[in-house]
């Protein structure tokens, strides 16, 4: 790995693998080296900055201890076990398989500087961006990104977004439009405390692909981050917003997989 992807790498675990992953948490607890979120809409969240060097039967213990916390509460549905690639875990996907846990697909780790993806990039004739704060223009961001994405993701995300735009947390939400019609959208996390503002949710309408768009609110997020003082962007990114990413300077330092439980 480039010293630039160790020096980038060490950031994120420095900066981001704290209080700061988990905004708008109703609780968390700590157990041993992990922090136990808590979220509205019954759902909860395991993270770490590390696991302290526990070794295999150590992790084999953790995992069933923290997975009954989440089950003495009747309200939670479903706990997300969040992995990286580059954690010293030995044994945790075994140990998560055999609680229940379901592996979801990998995602990359998308770590680099603001100013350079702050750049100018041409849009299509007829498409515009800006930010968002209305319920109605919320609601069809969101629609368009079910439909994007090909999953539902329900009242529980729009609720969620109204509620923090309402608290005025910092978070930006962006659409590109054409016709009066939303064809792209991402959301721009600034993260307190933190050098990092992350690039969200991120999903073009199928035929408006390849054009640019993705391309551009990315850079004008990047360049909303600079304002706001931040000087590095990360991104969770699926194989489609991997490679428009990398194009536009961020590079690939690890990977990510959630683990999933359902009740």
């Amino acid at each position: 790995m480039a010293p630039v992807n160790d020096h980038l790498l060490a950031a994120y675990d420095a900066q981001l693998r704290t209080d700061a992953e988990t905004p708008g948490a109703v609780s968390v607890t700590r157990l041993g080296p992990l922090r136990l979120a808590t979220f509205a809409g019954g759902r909860g969240f395991i993270t770490y900055q590390d696991l302290g060097g526990a070794d295999a039967e150590a992790i084999r213990q953790l995992v069933p201890q923290a997975l009954a916390h989440y089950q003495a509460d009747p309200e939670i549905e479903r706990v997300e076990w969040k992995t990286r690639g580059h954690d010293h875990a030995p044994g945790l996907p075994e140990a998560l398989t055999q609680n229940g846990f379901i592996a979801d697909e990998p995602e990359s780790i998308m770590l680099g500087e603001a100013r350079l993806l702050a750049v100018d990039v041409p849009l299509p004739e007829g498409v515009t961006l800006r930010t968002v704060t209305e319920e109605a223009d919320v609601r069809a961001m969101c629609a368009m990104q079910d439909e994007a994405f090909g999953e539902p993701g329900g009242h529980d995300m729009v609720d969620a977004l109204l509620r923090r735009l309402a608290r005025d947390d910092g978070m930006e939400l962006w659409v590109a439009e054409a016709d009066g019609r939303i064809v792209s959208a991402g959301r721009l996390e600034p993260v307190a405390g933190t050098d990092f503002a992350g690039i969200w949710g991120g999903a073009t309408r199928v035929e408006w692909r390849g054009r640019g768009i993705y391309r551009a609110l990315t850079a004008a997020r990047a360049r909303s981050a600079l304002r706001m003082g931040k000087t590095l962007i990360n991104s969770d990114s699926t194989e489609f917003s991997r490679p428009i990413l990398e194009r536009s300077g961020l590079v690939k330092v690890s990977t990510t997989t959630p683990y999933e439980w359902r009740r």
